[in-house]
């Protein structure tokens, strides 16, 4: 979510192997079993993606809970902390999955890439502005929910955009999360932050879904642009369009919070603060680091597993943040909102049980092919 850019990447093998190319990137799964170094690393950057979001969301509600009202330091905070990418950028400046690297060897202009790189960091930051104004109106658990809808979005503009194929179960999953998100808006607003009127709830809850929206266009025109001009998946290429759209994302929100005067209020805001000065500083610190943490885990999983992988697994942090938010926020879980979580999370499973199709059917394929080839080589 918001600064979770979870990088769908687009592969030659669905086509080399003679399957419908969905939009949505699989990295050809490997026919020999894993190690357990590789289930390590995996197990390890899913920690980093579900901590990660989960704290960044619950910390962001906290931050207005406790007096923050800067809609421009929310946002900003989402993306201020891209440097810490820097680390994993130099530990591995070369690390490549070959499953996913171009045959293209034409490589982009500086100018294009430029281009590229603040298309999409403007893009990133209106939406993470669209999650700041939801999540100012609505209590962390509903603006999980209705942040769920993202799989849904993620079908129609791969659809569009990316050539997907829908199926039953992707169709499935739409339904599912759209009934999701519209019992979150017919419902009352009772449960929400304490002098929220309706009309804002209703803004908050068209921001969050607008947001998710936007996110799934996002996620969309990454893949393509890592189809039609990058041309190419490494680990230092994806943590470098991690990097700079996010630095062009934070320079916009550093524009946006001194143009519309909100830093002038910034230092009355630190000093009325309800858990006090350093209170205030640690929370937009950690909310910081928390995103960037996640951002770690979902270029991680990207790399040692699949892109789709990666938003599947950034998927199911949502309905961990109501459960969280109940525990830790004292949000309230009413009857709607568990009827929403159980469709959000059947949609869900409907779009990870689709994949799973296609994986059996790209390896079973595989197969196919390594039999024929190993029985012209006797």
């Amino acid at each position: 979510m918001a600064e979770v850019q979870s990088i769908r990447l687009s592969i030659p093998e669905y086509q080399e192997l003679g399957l419908p190319k969905d939009g949505i990137a699989v990295n050809q799964p490997s026919l020999k079993p894993k190690n357990w170094h590789w289930w390590l690393l995996v197990a390890l950057n899913i920690a980093f993606l579900l901590i990660g979001q989960s704290a960044a969301v619950l910390l962001g509600r906290f931050y207005y809970d406790q007096g923050g009202n800067s809609k421009w330091m929310a946002t900003l905070v989402q993306t201020a902390a891209f440097p810490i990418l820097l680390l994993p950028l130099f530990l591995f400046p070369s690390s490549q999955n070959p499953s996913t690297t171009s045959t293209d060897s034409a490589q982009p202009s500086i100018v294009t890439v430029v281009v590229v790189y603040l298309f999409l960091g403007i893009l990133i930051a209106g939406d993470n502005m669209l999650y700041s104004v939801g999540l100012l109106y609505l209590s962390a658990s509903t603006y999980a929910l209705i942040c769920a809808s993202q799989l849904a979005f993620n079908a129609v503009f791969s659809f569009f955009i990316n050539s997907q194929k829908f199926t039953a179960l992707i169709l499935n999953c739409i339904v599912l999360l759209t009934l999701s998100a519209s019992l979150i808006a017919v419902r009352s607003d009772s449960a929400e932050p304490e002098g929220v009127s309706k009309g804002k709830y209703v803004l908050g809850f068209l921001c969050t879904l607008g947001a998710s929206a936007a996110y799934s266009l996002i996620l969309s025109l990454m893949q393509l642009s890592f189809q039609k001009v990058l041309k190419k998946q490494t680990f230092s290429i994806v943590l470098q369009m991690q990097i700079f759209t996010s630095l062009v994302a934070t320079c916009a929100c550093i524009v946006g919070l001194f143009a519309s005067g909100e830093w002038k209020g910034l230092k009355e805001e630190m000093d009325q603060f309800g858990k006090g000065k350093v209170s205030y500083v640690m929370t937009l610190v950690w909310t910081a680091v928390s995103w960037q943490i996640c951002s770690v885990g979902v270029v991680g999983l990207i790399f040692v597993a699949s892109s789709l992988f990666s938003n599947v697994i950034s998927t199911l942090a949502l309905p961990l943040v109501p459960v969280a938010a109940v525990i830790l926020l004292h949000d309230k879980m009413d009857g709607v909102k568990v009827v929403a979580m159980l469709l959000a999370i059947w949609g869900f499973a409907s779009y990870l049980y689709q994949h799973y199709i296609d994986d059996s059917k790209l390896k079973a394929k595989q197969t196919n092919i390594n039999e024929v080839t190993n029985g012209s080589m006797s």
